[in-house]
């Protein structure tokens, strides 16, 4: 919801639906190698931009905690961009290879190798259990 005097977003809402394979995003998302922290930060850079208009991870973490609302302090951003970053998710651009407000590329290639939560023996995603 937007009042008229309301400023505009700072990034862009795209509009075109990204265009990542659905059935390696849904993988991601699902990684269990990956925290509920650093799934959130990976969807909303996997959707969230107009590619090639993604801040950068020095902009994210500046943000003032009023700009934030109810998203995660500096520390936890860090630290769950570092996870993704490790399992391959998230890699520099090659303009800004230097690591001073760089951009990071999303990659779900890693997602094919997530480590998903088995189906259990006996159970179906569709049975109630009666």
């Amino acid at each position: 919801m937007t009042t008229p005097d309301a400023a505009p977003p700072q990034w862009r809402v795209p509009t075109t639906p990204p265009a990542h394979d659905p059935a390696l995003f849904a993988r991601a998302m699902r990684d269990m190698r990956l925290t509920w922290r650093a799934r959130g930060i990976l969807a909303e850079l996997a959707t969230g931009y107009t590619p090639g208009q993604e801040p950068t991870v020095s902009e994210l973490i500046s943000l003032t905690r009023a700009e934030r609302l109810a998203a995660e302090g500096r520390d936890a951003f860090r630290k769950a961009v570092g996870e993704l970053r490790s399992l391959g998710y998230l890699t520099p651009d090659a303009t800004t290879a230097s690591g001073v407000g760089e951009r990071l590329v999303v990659d779900l290639a890693p997602a094919a190798d997530a480590r998903l939560i088995p189906q259990r023996y006996g159970h179906s995603p569709l049975t109630d259990g009666s």
